[in-house]
């Protein structure tokens, strides 16, 4: 019966990787990936050299998860990674881990980067309580959930895109209000940028820019409502 280990790895600068991290890749036999193509860049730049990867997406999990259960019996070994951060936040994952749970699969992990808690950290807002949406439904479902964090008094943070960024700033000081908001594009890469300001005030810096790269969205809680939920 085979080992899984759940490793985080960089959200952008390859050099934020763990030595437990490295050490376990350069002991895996087998290791779940998101895209090949990615963690081949990762095990290039840390050296590591070949390795057997198993692609296990969000495309494929259900398909493929029998097998992959039937890999980590038969490995000593193995890891599951995705392609930036800790697997199962807002990436694949979960379904590999909760299938070595019934099989009685010894599961650990090995915690790594993760954007939400880094954009938390230096929004500079308080963080002791706050809501994660990953990436926001699109349409009405979006406005529904707006309406639903508008009252409470903590964080809410969540993934966008590029493309929807703007639309999704005007929805929010339409719906929430003109609240403190952080935005961080491109965490730890080579054009990372922060913004920290009023909602109306990211509409007009956004919208002045092309803008490209992943994005972590921090938006304040409710004044007078802290912390409650």
């Amino acid at each position: 019966m085979g080992k899984l280990f759940i490793i985080g790895t960089p959200i952008g600068n390859l050099k934020d990787i763990s030595l437990r991290a490295i050490e376990t890749l350069k002991e895996s036999d087998i290791i779940f990936v998101e895209d090949k193509r990615v963690t081949i860049k990762l095990l290039n730049n840390l050296d590591i050299g070949k390795k057997e990867l198993f692609t296990f997406s969000e495309y494929n999990a259900n398909k493929v998860l029998k097998k992959a259960v039937e890999l980590v019996k038969e490995n000593n070994v193995c890891s599951l990674v995705s392609d930036a951060g800790m697997p199962v936040i807002s990436d694949p994952g979960y379904q590999l881990i909760n299938k070595c749970w019934q099989e009685n699969i010894e599961v650990d992990i090995i915690p790594g980067p993760n954007a939400p808690s880094a954009a938390i950290a230096v929004s500079g807002f308080p963080g002791s309580k706050y809501m994660f949406q990953g990436f926001l439904p699109r349409g009405k479902n979006k406005r529904r959930v707006l309406r639903k964090i508008k009252d409470l008094g903590i964080l809410f943070v969540f993934f966008e895109s590029p493309q929807r960024l703007n639309n999704t700033l005007k929805e929010i000081l339409e719906i929430v209000g003109d609240r403190e908001i952080f935005i961080a594009r491109e965490m730890t890469k080579v054009h990372q940028e922060f913004f920290r300001g009023k909602v109306s005030e990211a509409i007009i810096h956004f919208s002045e820019k092309n803008i490209k790269g992943e994005i972590t969205v921090v938006l304040s809680g409710k004044e007078g409502e802290n912390e409650k939920i």
